[in-house]
C-alpha cells in the first residue's frame, strides 16, 4: 500500500507542476505566456525533484513505468509489483491532468489552436520521423535511467539524489528534449492523453494516436537499454 501511494502522490505531483508549467507557458492569456522552452525545461526539472522528495521514502520514486521496468529487469524490485507500480502511476497522471483542466479552465477556450491545447496533455515530434523520434525517446530515456541507478554507487549526500534526477532532467529537456518534448514516460504522455481525449475542451481537435505509441514504446525499450549498460558498467568496477 506504501508504495501504491507513493506512486499515485508521486506521480500526480510530477505531472501536475510538469504539464502545468507547460500550460502556463503556453496557453492563452496565463501570466507567463510566451515565457518559452527553457522555463518548460526547468519546471520539468523541478517537478521532478519535488516529486521524488515527496514519494521516495514510500516507493522509491520511479514514477515512470519504464523505470519500474528497468528495476525490475535487474531485480531491485519484484515483477509482482510492477503493475501496481504502473497502475499507481497512470491513475496519479489522470487525476493531476484532470487538476490541470479545472485549474486553467477559463484558458481552455481562450485557446484556439488544437496544438497548442494537446501540448497541455501530451507530447508531440517537432518534426515527425518515426525512427528519429523513436531514438530520441528512448536514448533520453537510457539517460535517465542509467543517472537514477549510478546514484547508490556514489557518495551522494543522503537527501541529494532527487536533485540529481532533477538535474539529469534538465539535461536531457535542454540537449535532446528539443526534437520530441521528451516524454521519456509512459504514463506522463498516455494518461494524460486519454484525458484529453475524453474533455470537452473547444478547439481540441484529436489526440494525435498515431504517434502516441511512440513516447510510450520507446521509454521502454530505453530503460531496458540503460538498465542492460548500467549492469555492464557496474560489472566493470
Amino acid at each position: 500500500m506504501n508504495a501504491f501511494v507513493g506512486e499515485l502522490i508521486g506521480t500526480f505531483i510530477l505531472v501536475l507542476l510538469g504539464n502545468g508549467v507547460v500550460s502556463a507557458c503556453i496557453l492563452n492569456k496565463t501570466k507567463s505566456q510566451n515565457s518559452g522552452w527553457i522555463a518548460i525545461v526547468l519546471g520539468w526539472g523541478f517537478a521532478v525533484m519535488v516529486a521524488i522528495y515527496v514519494s521516495g521514502f514510500l516507493s522509491g520514486a520511479h514514477l515512470n513505468p519504464a523505470v519500474t521496468i528497468a528495476m525490475a529487469s535487474l531485480g531491485n524490485i519484484s515483477w509482482k509489483l510492477v503493475p501496481l507500480y504502473i497502475a499507481a502511476q497512470f491513475i496519479g497522471a489522470i487525476l493531476a491532468s484532470l487538476a490541470l483542466y479545472v485549474h486553467y479552465y477559463p484558458h481552455w477556450s481562450k485557446t484556439e489552436d488544437a496544438g497548442t491545447i494537446l501540448a497541455c496533455f501530451s507530447t508531440g515530434p517537432a518534426i515527425r520521423h518515426t525512427l528519429s523520434n523513436m531514438f530520441g525517446e528512448a536514448l533520453g530515456t537510457a539517460i535517465l535511467v542509467i543517472t537514477v541507478m549510478s546514484i547508490g554507487q556514489n557518495n551522494v549526500v543522503s537527501g541529494f539524489g532527487p536533485i540529481i534526477v532533477g538535474v539529469v532532467v534538465f539535461a536531457i529537456g535542454f540537449s535532446l528534449g528539443g526534437t520530441t518534448g521528451y516524454a521519456i514516460n509512459p504514463a506522463r504522455d498516455l494518461a494524460p492523453r486519454l484525458v484529453h481525449a475524453l474533455l470537452p475542451i473547444k478547439n481540441k481537435g484529436n489526440s494525435d494516436w498515431s504517434y502516441a505509441w511512440i513516447p510510450v514504446v520507446s521509454p521502454i525499450v530505453g530503460g531496458l537499454l540503460g538498465a542492460i549498460i548500467y549492469n555492464m558498467i557496474l560489472h566493470l568496477v
